[in-house]
């Protein structure tokens, strides 16, 4: 039993609390196990197969350390210096009976870019639940795939009966962290719907450590989504969590500087699983589909704890996303159906648009026991609904073929019009089989019985016979929204099950070429798994331990990184000296900007750092002029000075970065 949970580091989203269960290991623990084996032994039947614990959807048993200078072939391009990560089920210890896909420890598969070079990691989500089962040697939480039956309500006493005892510490939640990673205020975190997330550091080498868990300085009480929402131009991010008691779902807002609003409690008639939603420019849209979380028909009809109701429709509940309360949320109704990922959604005039993998007749016992024959019938297709706020009506229309999942767009267009998604296509035993990428503009080809090019399908990656994906993530070229749209790279995990060898692909966005831009070859397998993010280079830096403070001038003119490590402060110029002449709001000389660094004749070339003390030669206002001479002035970064009078940046504004626009005043560093 912890007391107190101890807090480490800071932030504005309050700090880190770091997890540091007391389970209890004694006679209570040894005669609750006994009970156990006892019924699983009477009810449960193990000649029942786990197809997600074979093959490569079969846990690897232990962490990598990074490990360097991998075989590349091809090039990586430089806007992919930064650190891709993906996570997934990865089962620590074996299973006490059932066993669902949603149920293994999170893993965290990490591919760390520079400079054209590689290096592969991986590392365990340490939850309480992994911490306090490492504790024990053995499994101890309840898991998904128990759930059915007689059997299924029997597990969950056992689960209540170890809390109530303490064998088990419940104060810190009891998640995997194993479905899904995004990077807001400084911060990667990896999520799981039923627990709050957990922050992960990403070290200067690519290697990756849990540092506990954010509560957002105790406001968040509820779960919290695997599928929040950054919008790229504010900052923000949108979120929620669901409940079998209610309030059914809770909507919060994070603003750009880690602080959770107020709770927004979203009525429905039941509790229901939602595994996703989506935001536009100024509404949050919410799905209240039949799948219903009904313990009574788990026991009767031997079921999973979630049931799909198709004698009910799907809702679809649009919010303005800064309402205090639901009142003005608007329902729409469209036949049933069941969605476990959005691709984006936008405001069209009077419409809300929505995009999305629509999923018909959902069994969620199509990821657990014998799935190959379930899934025969699988259909998950892409969708466009359309949402009119003035009548009222909703409206759908099919744009693909089955099956597609895990859309992915160009996410500097999050909640805005886009033209382009990126999905992978799923074979009949839930494997991806290639990427897709789908035109919105164009309209479907008629007449097609499966997913090929032509109509809205602009480019199919087919990983070839034997080989599997995973999600595709798009890396744009360039930040913001100034270039191509489809400007930019696709990058995933693939696992050659005729070799066992996996490795990580990089393929053109634009063309969808069938020859790699580059193949990084891993010293390891990587089992399937869930979803991907990509962490840039200056995200890399931000969460980087050491790193306690940053101040970043990212421009087409200078670029410039101040930072505190091991109690010292530097700054790296990075900057091209033909740009220092063109530069505005900067009067003040070269040579006076070399005398600073210690450099002679101008002579600042591209890649080079030095470093200098930040605290003689920076005031303590770092204040952004943007590009346009009409515009205001951008405060996007915010000060603070230590006790020691030393200069610590702790803010950061994201849509700068994007924009890639603005230069600094000569009061800024000519000090």
């Amino acid at each position: 039993m912890a007391e107190k949970k101890q807090e480490i580091g800071d932030g504005a989203g309050g700090p880190v609390v770091e997890v540091n269960p007391k389970p209890q290991n004694g006679l209570t623990s040894k005669l609750i196990d006994y009970l156990e084996k006892l019924i699983v032994k009477l009810m449960y039947d193990t000649s029942q197969s786990h197809h997600y614990l074979a093959g490569n959807f079969a846990p690897v048993p232990d962490e990598t350390p990074p490990v360097k200078d991998l075989p590349v072939k091809g090039h990586l391009p430089d806007c992919l210096n930064g650190e891709f990560v993906r996570v997934g089920p990865n089962p620590r210890h074996v299973p006490v009976a059932g066993y669902h896909w949603f149920d293994g420890d999170g893993m965290i598969h990490g591919m760390r870019i520079k400079d054209g070079k590689a290096a592969y990691v991986r590392r365990f989500v340490r939850t309480s639940r992994l911490k306090q089962e490492d504790f024990f040697g053995g499994a101890k939480f309840m898991k998904v795939g128990d759930l059915k039956g007689l059997f299924g309500l029997l597990m969950v006493n056992m689960q209540m009966l170890r809390a109530k005892t303490k064998v088990l510490d419940m104060s810190y939640g009891m998640g995997t962290g194993n479905t899904n990673l995004i990077y807001h205020d400084g911060k990667l975190l990896a999520l799981q719907e039923a627990d709050k997330p957990y922050v992960v550091k990403v070290m200067e080498d690519g290697d990756l450590q849990t540092i506990g868990l954010l509560d957002y300085e105790k406001r968040l009480k509820h779960s919290f989504t695997a599928h929040p929402k950054v919008d790229p131009f504010t900052g923000e991010m949108f979120t929620f969590g669901y409940s079998h008691e209610p309030p059914y779902v809770t909507y919060r807002v994070i603003s750009k500087d880690g602080v959770m609003h107020d709770p927004v409690p979203i009525t429905i008639s039941e509790p229901i699983m939602m595994h996703d939603f989506a935001i536009t420019e100024n509404y949050a849209i919410f799905m209240d589909l039949p799948l219903y979380f009904r313990p009574k028909e788990m026991v009767k009809e031997k079921k999973l704890i979630f049931t799909f109701d198709a004698t009910k429709k799907a809702r679809f509940g649009v919010l303005p996303r800064y309402a205090k309360d639901d009142i003005l949320i608007k329902w729409f109704e469209l036949p049933n159906c069941f969605i476990f990922h959005n691709a984006n959604a936008w405001e069209e005039e009077d419409e809300i648009v929505l995009i999305t993998c629509r999923l018909q007749n959902p069994d969620l016992d199509m990821v657990s026991g014998k799935v190959k024959e379930k899934l025969e019938n699988f259909t998950n297709e892409l969708y466009e609904m359309r949402f009119n706020m003035k009548t009222g009506v909703a409206s759908q229309k099919k744009l693909s073929e089955s099956a597609v999942d895990f859309p992915r767009v160009n996410e500097s267009y999050t909640g805005r019009k886009q033209r382009y998604v990126y999905g992978t296509i799923l074979d009949s035993i839930a494997k991806v089989t290639g990427v897709v990428k789908f035109d919105l503009h164009a309209e479907p080809e008629p007449g097609k019985g499966k997913i090929e090019v032509g109509g809205n399908v602009k480019g199919i990656f087919d990983l070839g016979p034997g080989r599997f994906g995973s999600e595709a993530v798009f890396v744009p070229s360039k930040p913001g929204t100034t270039s191509e749209e489809d400007d930019g790279y696709l990058i995933f995990f693939a696992h050659d099950e005729s070799t066992g060898k996996s490795s990580v692909n990089v393929i053109d966005a634009k063309t969808m070429s069938a020859d790699p831009v580059a193949v990084v070859e891993l010293p390891h397998r990587v089992p399937y798994g869930f979803h991907a993010f990509f962490v840039s280079e200056v995200s890399v830096i931000l969460v980087t331990p050491g790193f306690s403070s940053i101040l970043i001038f990212h421009t087409r003119f200078l670029f410039g990184l101040t930072y505190t490590r091991n109690e010292e402060i530097e700054l790296n110029i990075l900057a091209n000296k033909n740009n220092f002449k063109n530069r505005r709001n900067c009067n003040c000389s070269t040579e006076r900007i070399n005398n600073h660094l210690g450099m002679r004749g101008g002579d600042i070339t591209l890649g080079k750092r030095t470093p200098f003390n930040v605290s003689k030669h920076l005031s303590t206002c770092a204040t952004i002029v943007p590009e346009q001479e009409d515009s205001p002035t951008a405060d996007l970064v915010e000060t603070k000075e230590y006790l020691e009078g030393k200069l610590v940046i702790t803010k950061l504004d994201r849509h700068f970065l994007d924009l890639h626009a603005g230069w600094l005043t000569n009061e800024h560093i000519c000090q």
